[in-house]
Formats: structure tokens, sequence, C-alpha cells
């Protein structure tokens, strides 16, 4: 929960700080915006990967949220604002890569906690138990309990009172985290321990390994510093690292798994492939779907008006109110054998997710005399998108457990966010389309924002229809496994 408390309390206001406070154009705000998430989403392959083989779950956990804390407090320094002129735009650059650093830190951390939060609770409940869905779906709930508080606190205060507000508040909630899971370690019942004790204390040269393991995160943090900065750079890591995951995954398949394992990798490896195209429109949450609401919405409800970062709070909210829901509804199909196959529920959430663009080209018919879109609108997309979430990303999490083989759940848990980051990446360049208009008038702005949609629906319904024809012989590759 303390997590996302900081992960989404800074996630909404990012693109709009840099826009607005230090005068970056809509395609680099939107570039160093997909940069940061897919690196956020890249870098639990490597974290999972580390904890897996040498940390264990606490001490990954525990490092990464001290970068993470670190990070927050970084970005609480914004510097002076830029200064537009005729000559062009005056930038605080220390304060610019101050941000940066801040960015790698808050990577590397999120990559040390967040694949091994999801390994260890899926480590609570035996492969068959009927409750692991549900369960999943409840930790999914705390989530974003942390994610509501977040981005409507910390996006009021950041764009009513100061950036430095907003991003501060977010790195005190992450202390508290930290806080509340060094006190909860009899919870985990010896499961975040190192698998191999001994190991990690062997000395390499004047330290042990697992002290070097901490240099070597220490120059990750530089090194994503640098990256971060470059999208066409992030783009060829991710390449990189795929490479690499697909070549492993094709040695383990081969030398490390029976017929019923494989068949089960295999099927994993496609539902993570087809999340790709689901992330590529849900993370227009934070860019195309944040500009949507700051330019081309009437962002007043209830006679309250809303700032535009604190909209990204709807989607928490509606998982809020509707996780136990799902979770009881899985609980009862699956008593009354019912349940729909794992398949069936990504294709469903996919399907969700296109409608809610959807729903946005409906609102666009029923503009306002100043040309602009109600927000009940913006709210009916992220509903949509929330119940597809509620399909599909819980749901995904369980298959992880449940289809990897035992020894690398952690790695196929990053795998699953490998996945997420290639559409990161993807949704960034995707929001680009509209940055050309940015600037222009509010019916211009919104055409752009209609064509962009317009596709995303249709990628996202195409989708469904191919993942539900394909449902068979998934069915068949994951053997008995729901």
């Amino acid at each position: 929960m303390w997590e996302r408390f900081s992960f989404y309390g800074m996630k909404y206001l990012l693109l709009l700080y840099l826009t607005k406070y230090h005068l970056l154009s809509d395609i680099d705000g939107l570039a160093v915006l997909g940069s940061y998430a897919s690196l956020v989403y890249g870098m639990p392959v490597i974290g999972g990967l580390i904890a897996d083989r040498y940390l264990g779950v606490r001490k990954a956990v525990v490092l990464g949220g001290t970068f993470l804390v670190m990070g927050h407090i970084g970005m609480a320094f914004e510097g002076h604002p830029a200064i537009a002129s005729t000559g062009g735009v005056q930038r605080d650059e220390g304060a610019l890569q101050l941000l940066f650093l801040s960015l790698a830190l808050i990577v590397v951390g999120v990559g040390f906690l967040k694949p091994n939060i999801s390994a260890v609770v899926g480590k609570l409940y035996a492969t068959n138990d009927p409750r692991r869905d549900a369960g999943f779906t409840i930790f999914y709930m705390g989530i974003n309990t942390g994610a509501f508080v977040a981005t409507l606190l910390c996006g009021w205060l950041g764009e009513t009172y100061g950036w430095r507000y907003g991003f501060g508040a977010a790195g005190v909630g992450m202390l508290l985290g930290l806080v509340i899971f060094l006190w909860g370690q009899r919870f985990l019942e010896g499961h975040g321990n190192p698998p191999y004790p001994q190991e990690i204390r062997t000395r390499f040269g004047p330290i042990t390994l697992e002290q070097w393991l901490y240099v070597a995160s220490v120059v990750a943090v530089i090194l994503v510093w640098q990256l971060i900065q470059f999208n066409a750079a992030v783009g060829a890591a991710l390449n990189i690292v795929s490479v690499g995951i697909l070549g492993w995954l094709v040695w383990f398949l081969a030398r490390r798994c029976d017929k019923q394992a494989r068949g089960r990798m295999i099927a994993l490896v496609i539902l993570i492939v087809f999340s790709v195209v689901f992330w590529s429109l849900f993370e227009q949450a934070a860019g195309s779907m944040t500009l949507y609401a700051d330019r081309v919405t009437d962002r007043t409800l209830f006679g309250v008006t809303f700032t535009a970062s604190q909209f990204g709070a709807a989607g928490a909210l509606f998982i809020i109110l509707l996780a136990p829901a799902f979770a009881l509804l899985w609980t009862r199909l699956g008593a009354r054998h019912r349940e729909p196959s794992t398949p069936i529920k990504f294709a469903l959430g996919i399907a969700q997710a296109g409608l809610g663009f959807g729903a946005l080209l409906v609102g666009a018919h029923f503009p306002d005399e100043a040309g602009r879109v109600s927000a009940w609108w913006l709210i009916l997309a992220y509903l949509l998108h929330t119940t597809g979430e509620l399909c599909l990303s819980p749901v995904g999490l369980s298959a992880v457990t449940k289809l990897a083989v035992p020894s690398v759940v952690g790695i196929m848990m990053g795998t699953w966010f490998l996945a997420t980051a290639y559409s990161s990446w993807v949704a960034a360049r995707l929001a680009q389309l509209t940055s050309g208009r940015a600037g222009q008038g509010i019916v211009s702005q919104l055409e752009g924002f209609n064509t962009l949609f317009g596709h995303l629906m249709l990628a996202g319904l195409i989708a469904a229809a191919i993942l539900f024809l394909a449902t068979p012989l998934l069915r068949r590759l994951m053997a008995g496994v729901r």
C-alpha cells in the first residue's frame, strides 16, 4: 500500500511538472515519462533474479524501500522554474539532473521491491488453493488504497501549493511503509529469508558477496540516471534484456521442464504477450489521459473543480469499491465450477480497456459551450479500464505463481513486469501522436485525442477477439490450471 502511495503520489504529477514547471515540450515530457515508466517495470526482472538467487525477499524489499525514500526526498527539491523568452527556454539544469537522479533511485528501488512483494504473497497459498485469485485481489485492493489516497492528496498538494509538497508527501508514505515492513517480518513465516545465507556471506576481496550486490545497486542507479534521459536508449535496453530473457526461456524449457511444466510456461508467456496490449492502453492514464484532463475536460464535478492529476485517483477508487465484489465473484463461480478461465479473464480485460476509449469518443460528441468534454466521460473510461484491470492484473499475478515452475517464480514475475515496461514505452510513444497539437485550440486538440483513442479502441477489441479464439489451445497447455 505505502509503496504504491509513493509511486502514484508522483506518477500523475510527473508529466504536468515537466511540461508546466520545467517547460519541456509534450514530446520531451512524454519521452521522460515513457523512459521512467519502462525502467520502473523493467527493473523487476533483475530485482527478482537477485532476490531469488541471493538476497531473498526481505533484504531486497528493504534495499528497494530505502532507495525509494531517497528518491522521493530528492524530488522534493524542485529548483527554479523555467522561464520562456524569445531566445528560448531558460531551465535550472541542476534541478533537472537532480530530478533524473531521483527518478533513477525510484526505478532501482521499485525493481527490488515490486516483484518480491507479489512473489511472497503467492508463496502463502498452495498451488491449487481456490482462494489464491481472491487473495491476490484483496492484495491488489490494498495496493490501490495507497494509490487512491496518494493521487488525491499529492495531486492536490502538487498542483495547488507547489510540486515539492506533492512529491515530498509521497516520500513520507514510503518511509512509513518501510517501517511497517520491518515491523511485520514475523508474519511472512520465513518466506523472506535468503535462499543460501552462507553464500552471500562469502568474501570476494575486501567485502562479502552481499555487500558487492549493494555496490552494484548504487552503480545501477548511476547508469539509470543517464539512461532515463534518452528514450531511444531505453528502447534498445529493453530489446537487449528481452532477448536475454527469451534465450534463457528457450534453454530452461528445453533442459529443465517436463512436458506439463513446459506447456504451462508456454501458456504463461502467451498471456504475458497479450498483457502488453492491455497495459499499452491502460498506461495512457499518466500520459494522454492526463493531458486530456488538463486541456480539453471540464474538471468540475459536484461543484468541485479537481486538478488534472487527481483524476488518476478514479481508477484506484473503483478498485477499492469493486475488488471485494470481484474477489467474491471469482470465489462463488469457482465453487460452482463456472469461473472463467484465465485466458477468458484476460480477453475480457483487454476488451474493456478498448471500450474505455470508446467512451471518450462518445463523450467528444457532446462538448459544452467552451468545447470541453464533461469529466463524467473520463470517469466512465476509468471505470471500464478498472473493471478490465480487475479481470487481468491480479489474475495475471496469480497466473505467474500458478503456471511458472516454482524455482523461477521471481524471474517470471519480473518478466511480467518487463512486458509492462514495453507497454509503458509504447504508451508514451502513442501519446506523442497528440503532441503536435499542443498549444492549439480545444477543438484541434480534441481531434488529435479522438484519432489516438479511436486506434486504441480498435486495438483492444481486436486483441480480445484473438485471445477468445485462442482460449481452447491455451487451456490444453495449462493442463488443468485455471
